[in-house]
This record gives C-alpha cells, sequence and structure tokens, in this order.
C-alpha cells in the first residue's frame, strides 16, 4: 500500500479533462473575391451569364470635300458568356456525440464547412487568373518590382484596350518576401529616411503600398509547386466572378444510421470568365516560392 502526499498526479484517473475553450485550425480565408468584379445571375434568366461588349470604331478628320458615305464604320459587338456551377459538401454528427462533445467544440462545427466552400472559391478564382494568356516571370526566378510594374502598365496602356484602376497584384507570401527584400534593401546600409524603404522594412508588404500603380495583397491559397508560385496582376475589371445562388446551409435528419443524427450540406453556386479583351486585363507571373529562411 502507497505511503506519502496525495498529489495530482496520484490521483491523475480521477481528474476530468475540461474543454476550456475551441478554436477552427486557421486557415488562409481567401481575398479574391473582394478584388474582382461581381455580377449575379439573376432567377429567371436561364443558366449562363451574358454580356455583350460593343467593339470600338473610328473616327477620321472631315475636310470639305470629305463625304463620310464613303468610308462608313461597321459596328460589332462580342458576346462573353459565364456559367456558374455548383461547389458543396457535407458532414454528418451524430446526436450522441453532439450530446457529449464539449460544447465550445460544438459550436465551432458549422464554421468549418463554410470556410472550405469560401476557400474553395478562393482557390478557383486563383486557378482563372493563372490561366491567363501572358506569364510575365518564370520558374527559380526572384518575384521583382518590374515584373509587377510591366503587368499594371500593360493593363492600362495596351492599344487594344486600356484597363482602368484599381489594378491588384496578389501573390503568395514566400515571393511577396523578394520584394521586401528588394524595396528595404537600403536599410542598413546607410542611414536613411522616412521613405517607401523604411515603411517596408519596419512593416512589411500591405495592400497600402503600391508597386506601377497594382496593390500588392497575399493570397496564401496560391499552391507552391516545386518551390515554385503564380501570382496575378490583373484589373478589378479582368476577371469576373457570377454568383448563381447565394451560399446557403441545409440538414437534413437521418434517424435510422447510428441512433440519430443530423447531416448538414453546404452548398455555394458560382463561375468566373476573364473580363475585357482576352489577354489584355489579366497577367500571370511565375517566380521562386522557396521558403524564405532570412
Amino acid at each position: 500500500m502507497p505511503t506519502g502526499r496525495t498529489t495530482t498526479e496520484s490521483l491523475n484517473d480521477s481528474l476530468p479533462t475540461a474543454i476550456a475553450a475551441a478554436v477552427n485550425i486557421r486557415e488562409f480565408k481567401g481575398v479574391m473575391t473582394q478584388l474582382v468584379r461581381r455580377e449575379n445571375l439573376e432567377p429567371g434568366t436561364g443558366l449562363t451569364w451574358n454580356e455583350v461588349g460593343i467593339d470600338a470604331i473610328n473616327a477620321q478628320s472631315v475636310g470639305n470635300d470629305t463625304d463620310l458615305e464613303d468610308n462608313p464604320q461597321q459596328l460589332s459587338d462580342t458576346l462573353r458568356s459565364i456559367t456558374p456551377t455548383i461547389s458543396g459538401l457535407s458532414t454528418f454528427v451524430l446526436d450522441q456525440v453532439a450530446e457529449r462533445i464539449s460544447k465550445k467544440s460544438f459550436a465551432r462545427l458549422a464554421r468549418v464547412g463554410q470556410d472550405a466552400i469560401q476557400r474553395k472559391k478562393d482557390e478557383d478564382l486563383i486557378t482563372m487568373g493563372q490561366g491567363a494568356t501572358t506569364d510575365l516571370g518564370a520558374t527559380a526566378t526572384v518575384l521583382t518590382s518590374g515584373e509587377i510594374a510591366a503587368g499594371s502598365f500593360r493593363v492600362t496602356s495596351n492599344t487594344t484596350e486600356p484597363g482602368t484602376p484599381p489594378i491588384y497584384a496578389v501573390f503568395q507570401g514566400f515571393g511577396i518576401k523578394h520584394l521586401w527584400d528588394e524595396l528595404g534593401a537600403p536599410v542598413g546600409t546607410y542611414e536613411i529616411s522616412n521613405g517607401l524603404s523604411r515603411d517596408v522594412f519596419e512593416k512589411g508588404i500591405r495592400a497600402k503600398y503600391e508597386i506601377g500603380g497594382s496593390m500588392v495583397i497575399e493570397d496564401g491559397n496560391i499552391p507552391v509547386v516545386s518551390n515554385d508560385a503564380e501570382g496575378i496582376v490583373f484589373a478589378r475589371e479582368g476577371i469576373i466572378l457570377v454568383q448563381g445562388r447565394a451560399p446557403r446551409m441545409k440538414t437534413e435528419r437521418f434517424e435510422g444510421r447510428g441512433g440519430g443524427g443530423t447531416m448538414v450540406y453546404h452548398y455555394d453556386d458560382y463561375g468566373s470568365g476573364e473580363g475585357g479583351s482576352a489577354g489584355m486585363w489579366l497577367y500571370s507571373v511565375t517566380h521562386d516560392a522557396t521558403v524564405p529562411t532570412g
């Protein structure tokens, strides 16, 4: 029979485990849905959102002997169509589980599904942007401010159909670190007064910083493949997000399964496409995205 003081270790099996708090595993919610042009597919208008763009025509100088009937300008149009598709997921929770687990944990379950839907929408918009006609970067090369500026000015000054601000540069954080290295390089080399380099050194790259007119924004949902990532530079009008039915959640009871439980369904209905003349308002930039070490 043991002797000695009674401690928490000696009565460990009698101590209950109490959940003081519950949190969802952190994930990058994404930013793309807030940066693109948004349209709704109204009820009763079919499965596809359609937009007609009227093509530009030319004017000419008119002199005393000019007869405009000799040079009529032909009007033409271009149809742009986007068809939303449904994304969804389901979760099933037994009544026994709902009754026995911590109420703090149970309250967090519904949020997990909606976070997954939102992440997929962000990833789909990223994938759409990465399908740009022109890639201004290359694998295994560091991201530079010049590449972002090139994309920005190609949006606003192309001769086919110039785009208008706002313009965004959305990149994975490991690539943005290269911008931090470039723009913050003067710090520590010589005395530097207040300005961009000092701000970047102290606060990092955030959306308030513009490079060539593009707001630089981090999106951790951009995938890194073989130490490379692909960011995008685009005008808001360069990517169109068409929303079908609004995101929704439905529940269904199953009394005969495991003593009863509830299936929860999450749905979203959306599609995306390129705005403006193809390849003019949207550019991708492949770059090195090796994990930063210093």
